[in-house]
């Protein structure tokens, strides 16, 4: 740190309690009144330096008072006493500390050089200059120190002084950079932590580069109105990257709002920056909100326009604090479309935002996840293209110009991608499982975010199964009619072999659910099975998904009533025991053909003879399948005629059959 001694003097100042005196045999003949102090000193050297008194001592005169108040003193006595004594020609410290308060009170008192030359504002200009504004570590200091000489340091230009020194620094080439700084974090170098005091050492600095964020720390340290100046000037010389700005806004929130770095409430929160105690918590409590809620809306100001110039997590953990601290509409929006832009990294904790309304008795806040995919999907309402039609459009780019090139190139960085799609529905169906066990979650609110996402961004179903599942597990009072609605929102032909399994054995689900799900897990039984099409009756052909469409909007444009499917689901119970019997078949066959294949082996037998054992066995096996679909089948026809106009895949999947005697475990 920086210092000037001024005067050399030695210190003749004694103090009595509130009163100071001048050690000397000459009789004080002034006395100066600062801020409840009583300095009794001498007319001649105060009157020598100081324009003000001067001008106060002749009022003084003329008005036959023994005493010069001074109200307002920048500084205080302390400082005053510091004037006094550089007037004494006493030996005086100046530091980054005191000089900003010394410099507004040597104003204050009209120390300048009308006066006399080399007076006291000269000298401290020149330390100002020379040696403040060039140090990183002082300029940060004298700024912090100006908080309490307002309006003096600004109306002297020392805060813009200040900022300008520091935001100047910021852009040096951190190659450059010789002078003292802190930095604790991490380096990604060697993984060990950089105390400010190694930086110093030039040995240290040639093992190992200065960091491009060396300084957010030692900025970070500022209050929020001096912080948000300095970024505002660090912005505004274009030097400094947005991931860098982005990067000192998220360490300055963790330094200085509660509750982002760890899932803290905001009543502990208040309680442990304010300090105190249980008394007076309503007004402590409305104080501390306040001032939180105006630093939190500060630092979304302060983000770059840029995406990605900073995490997803840290944005939605700006989001959870803008809630529990009542920000601004705007704040919130502009913190919901940035989150969107990158919706895709976020984590379903992210997501989880606690809900501060009263009237709907939700715990989470789903109708601002809504905002925020609404948000995400705003980027692209096209669909995806395929690869070769992206393909295509690549070799297309290559050939444009460069102006249309860098247009295609800025309007591609801020839509969503396929891939981003696909995630942001995995994400989103995660989310809605962990919101379903909400029993004051509205079924609306719940659709609502489910058929956001299109649906070629769900490829598998599973997912929303899942949260379905849950939701009725949780919401038992759920009636037929909205079960119905919500089982339309997942297609069974998308759902994995598990997820069918586990459908097929849920007595939550509505039974044209299970119905549309036993019919697939049949088609896939078949085709898995290992017949081939043309040896398969046509009466089971029918059912394959080559035509399973028509066979849909059929059954969902049947007339059968509810009551009718009681037969129907006894049908399907019995062909379910059809099919645990073939898998049966099929797994005796398989064991045999490949027993014969061991056996052929040890016998040493050529590759002919084993080839023509194994097609023999292959032809059996699948005429005693075809034989057993057509038995089966032809055995059911009778009582398929009489429903099958109530045959209907219902709403897409997932239910589970209490009379299944299959033995599938559960997801």
């Amino acid at each position: 740190m920086k210092y000037m001694k001024l005067g050399s003097k030695p210190d003749i100042f004694q103090s009595h309690g509130s009163v100071t005196i001048v050690v000397s045999d000459l009789t004080s003949d002034v006395s100066v009144e600062v801020n409840g102090a009583r300095f009794l000193l001498h007319k001649f050297p105060l009157l020598s330096k100081s324009g003000r008194l001067h001008k106060l001592v002749a009022e003084a005169r003329d008005s036959s008072s023994e005493e010069i108040p001074l109200p307002d003193f920048p500084g205080g006595a302390e400082i005053f006493e510091l004037c006094a004594k550089f007037c004494y020609g006493i030996t005086i410290t100046l530091n980054a500390y005191n000089v900003v308060a010394v410099r507004c009170a040597a104003e204050y008192l009209d120390m300048s050089e009308s006066i006399e030359k080399g007076n006291m504002i000269f000298k401290l200009e020149v330390f100002l200059n020379s040696s403040i504004f060039r140090s990183w570590k002082d300029s940060i200091i004298a700024l912090k120190s100006t908080k309490g000489l307002l309006p003096w340091s600004e109306d002297l230009k020392i805060v813009s002084r200040c900022i300008d020194s520091i935001s100047s620094k910021t852009s040096v080439d951190p190659s450059k950079v010789d002078w003292s700084y802190t930095y604790t974090r991490i380096t990604p170098a060697d993984q060990t932590p950089a105390s400010g005091s190694a930086w110093n050492s030039s040995h240290s600095r040639r093992l190992q580069p200065v960091p491009k964020d060396w300084w957010v720390e030692d900025v970070c340290e500022l209050e929020i109105d001096f912080f948000w100046r300095v970024m505002l000037a660090i912005k505004a010389k274009g030097r400094m990257s947005h991931e860098l700005i982005g990067e000192a806004v998220r360490i300055y929130a963790y330094r200085w709002l509660p509750g982002l770095s760890k899932e803290q409430n905001l009543i502990e929160s208040s309680n442990n920056l304010g300090g105190g105690g249980i008394a007076n918590t309503s007004g402590d409590f409305a104080e501390t909100t306040a001032k939180h809620r105006l630093l939190l809306e500060t630092i979304v100001s302060l983000l770059p326009p840029e995406k990605a110039c900073t995490s997803c997590s840290f944005l939605l953990k700006l989001l959870k604090a803008a809630t529990m601290y009542g920000a601004a509409s705007s704040a919130k929006n502009e913190l919901a479309r940035r989150v969107g832009l990158q919706l895709e990294e976020a984590s379903v904790s992210d997501l989880l935002i606690p809900s501060v309304s009263y009237s709907s008795g939700s715990l989470y806040d789903v109708d601002l996840v809504q905002r925020i995919v609404e948000n995400f999907l705003m980027q692209d309402q096209s669909p995806p293209m395929s690869p070769s039609r992206a393909r295509i459009a690549h070799e297309r780019r290559r050939t444009r110009s460069a102006e249309n090139l860098d247009f295609a190139e800025s309007r591609r960085s801020t839509s969503a991608t396929h891939s981003a799609k696909l995630r942001v529905a995995k994400l989103l169906d995660g989310y809605l499982a962990e919101v379903a066990r909400d029993a004051n979650l509205p079924l609306s609110k719940f659709m609502a975010l489910a058929e956001a996402i299109p649906d070629f961004a769900r490829p598998v179903h599973d997912g929303i199964y899942r949260a379905i599942d849950i939701y009725l597990k949780e919401h038992p009072s759920t009636g037929k009619s909205e079960k119905k609605k919500l089982c339309r929102m997942m297609d069974c032909k998308k759902l994995s072999m598990e997820a069918c399994m586990h459908a097929a054995q849920n007595d939550r689900l509505p039974l044209r659910v299970v119905v549309q799900v036993l019919f697939f897990e049949q088609v896939r039984a078949a085709v898995s099975g290992g017949l081939i099409l043309n040896d398969i009756p046509n009466n089971i052909k029918a059912l394959l998904p080559a035509q399973d469409d028509s066979i849909v909007e059929a059954m969902q444009s049947s007339s059968t009533t509810d009551d009718n499917w009681d037969a129907v689901h006894h049908d399907f119970k019995a062909l379910k025991g059809d099919l645990a019997n073939m898998k049966q078949r099929i797994a005796e066959a398989e064991r045999e053909r490949s027993q014969i294949e061991v056996d052929v082996i040890k016998q040493g037998s050529n590759n002919s003879t084993a080839k023509s054992s194994s097609k023999r066995l292959f032809s059996g096996s699948r005429k005693m399948l075809t034989k057993f679909f057509s038995t089966k089948l032809g055995n059911s026809e009778t009582t398929s005629k009489s429903s099958d106009t109530s045959r209907s895949s219902g709403s897409p999947v997932s239910g589970t059959v209490s009379s299944g005697k299959t033995s599938v475990a559960r997801r």
